[in-house]
């Protein structure tokens, strides 16, 4: 159905009547990202280009509060990747979750992303979750066995709870994915179709995902990416070697 306004409250309609819970995440895309452009580096040189700006993400992120609140989404994410933003504007951003509240009656967070930036945040009390888009790199090839994924889990838990405990939120991850690949485990925000499919090891990303974090109770759970609803297509093309688990 797209992501109009419509279609997005159809598809969290047609979600509740399965007794899923939505969360509306809104992504800034910036054009030629294959030249290394990454809207976590966006950034302006004067006043007037930040104030231009912030007036335009401002009237986004309030539109979708609102239209989250009619559609009764359950969550809202005020955004994605925003590094540069949250480290050089954090007064923007308080303002801005003051703002979404008076309008949207659900829970909030952030997403961050797992490089440094959930660890830099700075208006996490202001949320009601630290959000963290959690592409942790668990291996450096693709010799793995699923001991070795549980294990390279642990300084990355040990980093996170070191967060979570001043702070006193659960964590959300807002995104965590691999795709059916042999190195899923290297990189796994990285979108591949020429690997060599592994089904398998897809499955031991998530096994280890789940047992290093579920039975924590700070963990408030997981956002799978990218769970296409017809599943896997079988043509042995970029689908198969997806996200979908």
């Amino acid at each position: 159905m797209g992501e109009s306004d419509e279609g997005l409250a159809e598809t969290a309609r047609r979600a509740r009547m399965r007794g899923i819970r939505t969360m509306l995440k809104p992504h800034i895309w910036i054009r030629g990202r294959s030249d290394g452009k990454w809207c976590g580096d966006i950034d302006f040189s004067t006043e007037a280009e930040w104030d231009g700006w912030w007036a335009s993400y401002r009237r986004m992120i309030l539109h979708n509060a609102q239209m989250a609140q009619r559609s009764g989404m359950e969550a809202l994410c005020i955004g994605t990747d925003l590094r540069s933003t949250v480290l050089k504007r954090p007064g923007e951003w308080r303002r801005l979750i003051a703002d979404v509240r008076k309008d949207y009656g659900g829970e909030l967070t952030y997403s961050a992303n797992w490089n440094r930036e959930f660890e830099e945040v700075p208006f996490w009390e202001a949320l009601d979750y630290i959000g963290i888009q959690a592409y942790f790199p668990l291996v450096e090839s693709t010799d793995v066995t699923p001991a070795s994924l549980k294990a390279a889990w642990a300084p990355y838990v040990k980093r996170i709870e070191a967060l979570q405990q001043p702070v006193g939120k659960s964590v959300l991850f807002t995104e965590v994915g691999y795709q059916s690949t042999v190195d899923a485990a290297v990189d796994p925000w990285a979108w591949r179709s020429i690997e060599p499919l592994d089904f398998e090891l897809q499955a031991a990303c998530y096994e280890a995902m789940f047992q290093a974090f579920w039975n924590r109770p700070w963990f408030a759970g997981a956002n799978i990416r990218k769970w296409f609803p017809e599943g896997r297509r079988p043509s042995g093309g970029r689908r198969e070697r997806g996200f979908t688990p």
